[in-house]
């Protein structure tokens, strides 16, 4: 079926970008951490461990015994790592020397939700929600 083939290439697609993400925490943390907001404890330890979580989610998607946990693992750290966009756009932070405007920040923002869901879908956790009566 077309829709479980998409759902595939999706799944690949949001490991790979989780993966490559997991690898920029642990390689290169001083763009997270600048980005942390100032009530995070322990900001560098976090900025670690969320870049394990991102790796182990990646992984956990396109293995098929874990892949329901990992969707849900993934789609609840995307919820929380929200704050630390916001925290990005409303402070005007400016990483490696860039200053990201509006032009970044509210697609950004607003494509969360959707990665969300993504995460869910690929994880085999929810439907897909537009189907045909």
């Amino acid at each position: 079926m077309i829709r479980e083939r998409i759902r595939a290439i999706l799944r690949w697609l949001l490991a790979l970008f989780y993966a490559l993400a997991g690898y920029a925490h642990l390689d290169r943390p001083e763009g997270f951490l600048a980005i942390m907001p100032p009530w995070v404890p322990a900001p560098e330890l976090v900025v670690a461990l969320t870049g394990v979580a991102e790796l182990l989610g990646a992984v956990g998607l396109v293995w098929k015994p874990v892949r329901r946990w990992a969707g849900i693992g993934l789609a609840l750290y995307a919820l929380c790592v929200w704050p630390a966009n916001f925290h990005h756009a409303f402070s005007d932070i400016a990483v490696s020397g860039t200053d990201l405007d509006w032009s970044y920040h509210a697609p950004r923002l607003a494509a969360q939700p959707l990665i969300i869901w993504l995460a869910l879908w690929v994880g085999e956790v929810v439907g897909w929600p537009f189907r045909r009566p």
